[in-house]
């Protein structure tokens, strides 16, 4: 016998994937240049060829969890603004970023999705970018990605947040 949803179970997951497409016509629909670009205009931000491209794919592949303004939710997905480059401060960190499963289930590819992340580290975070920020390549999201974090994401992530808080009480930045 064939097991039937809930009605209301039916109900709650249209009226969720209705609010995430709304939630992406509406950012597509009133971003200014500006917002797309999200950096000192076209070509400023270090391996983002096209920041708007990078923004799309935001909307389309990050934004339902993260959120338009990166402030996350406890449901879905951590907060990245004001918090995503930091995890590039602390060893183990950059491998972590592009290993979790959003990153490396992500339907982009290889170049898109390292695009993207960098894009993502300067729009959300640009403060926290190291100077000596080396961006993503394609070639190694493409190696990161292949090794996913699956159960263990959540406890990594935690033990680098450990890191970071560390790092910032000794006064590092």
């Amino acid at each position: 016998m064939r097991a039937v949803p809930a009605r209301g179970a039916t109900i709650a997951a249209a009226a969720l994937a209705l609010g995430a497409l709304l939630g992406v016509a509406h950012a597509v629909a009133t971003a200014s240049p500006a917002a797309a670009v999200g950096y000192r205009g076209a070509g400023s931000i270090p391996g983002v060829p096209d920041p708007r491209r990078a923004w799309a794919d935001w909307a389309l592949d990050c934004q339902g969890c993260h959120r338009v303004d990166g402030g996350g939710s406890p449901r879905t997905a951590p907060a990245i603004a004001g918090e995503v480059a930091k995890y590039l401060q602390v060893a183990g960190g950059r491998a972590y970023l592009g290993r979790i499963p959003g990153i490396a289930s992500s339907p982009l590819s290889d170049a898109r999705l390292a695009e993207l992340v960098n894009w993502m580290l300067f729009r959300f975070d640009r403060r926290d970018v190291p100077a000596n920020f080396r961006p993503y390549t394609a070639v190694e999201i493409g190696r990161l990605r292949a090794h996913p974090l699956r159960l263990q994401a959540a406890a990594l992530r935690r033990e680098l947040q450990r890191r970071i808080r560390a790092r910032e009480r000794s006064g590092a930045r």
